[in-house]
């Protein structure tokens, strides 16, 4: 207490200023409405500051929660996707329910592998979360891979960038089909082989899955022909195909399930199933 009092001893000239200033500038702004006009502007102006900082730190920590809610929308946007795009494809009278042939379930990648001859992906969900071996992997931009084996809460996928990776694909524009693979060099390009000389081929034409697989529906798409050659001694095009996706920055991706499958392999493989 004795040394608020000596400060204020020591310092009330100072203080009586400020207390004097203080009240001068109270009455200045009271009494002429332009001064307090500017005075509530300025009020305004740093607090509509401060108020927007504040709404660009939130909205940043939120950017999480937002992605999640996106990554859930497209989960069920792309489930009516690819079953709308099978529905166009069939006639009137079918006699399954086409709402259900394919099922996707949201995943996120953990560990990705793109630096080797043969590379695999680690994902996040297993047989606890439905995931099931020889389901497709797809991500917003494309083609991933394809499910090899599943734990309980994992599960470990083969990327298309693998050399022992083989997936039926086609030109968009047309039905020409060819097996891609990957030589295992660029994570960029892709091969696409065994497209017959009769194939419209042409820079910049899309690539897509080509619905042949009882894994990936018709039309994912994969990438554009950044270069071709026709191998005059067997007639077929050996193509480089410049993928969509960045597959060394994967985090978010989809499962695809036919929901059929089972059912399909039994009548394609009668020997089997007795």
């Amino acid at each position: 207490m004795q040394q608020i009092l000596l400060f204020l001893t020591k310092n009330k000239t100072g203080l009586v200023f400020i207390v004097l200033f203080s009240v001068a500038l109270g009455l200045t702004f009271q009494a002429h409405t332009y001064h307090n006009s500017k005075l509530i502007s300025s009020a305004n102006f740093i607090t509509g500051n401060l108020l927007s900082t504040s709404e660009s730190v939130n909205q940043y920590f939120d950017l999480k929660t937002q992605n999640e809610i996106l990554f859930e929308e497209n989960e069920a946007l792309r489930h009516q996707l690819h079953n709308l795009a099978l529905t166009e494809d069939l006639e009137e009278n079918v006699d399954f329910e086409i709402d259900t042939l394919y099922k996707i379930k949201k995943a996120k990648i953990i560990s990705n592998n793109y630096d080797k001859p043969d590379n695999f992906l680690l994902i996040k969900g297993g047989s606890n979360a439905g995931i099931k071996e020889d389901l497709g992997v797809i991500s917003s931009k494309g083609l991933v891979g394809i499910i090899q084996d599943v734990s309980a809460d994992f599960s470990r996928a083969i990327s298309i960038l693998n050399t022992n990776s083989s997936i039926n694909a086609k030109l968009k524009k047309t039905y020409h089909f060819g097996t891609l693979t990957w030589d295992g060099k660029d994570p960029n390009i892709l091969s696409l082989i065994d497209v017959p000389r009769s194939a419209p081929v042409e820079v910049g034409d899309t690539i897509t899955t080509g619905g042949r697989s009882l894994i990936f529906p018709e039309h994912i798409p994969i990438g554009t022909i950044s270069s071709f050659e026709l191998n005059e001694n067997i007639g077929y095009f050996s193509i480089s195909v410049k993928l969509f996706n960045d597959m060394t920055n994967l985090k978010h991706i989809y499962i695809i399930e036919n929901t059929k499958k089972a059912e399909a392999h039994e009548l394609l493989n009668p020997d089997v199933s007795q």
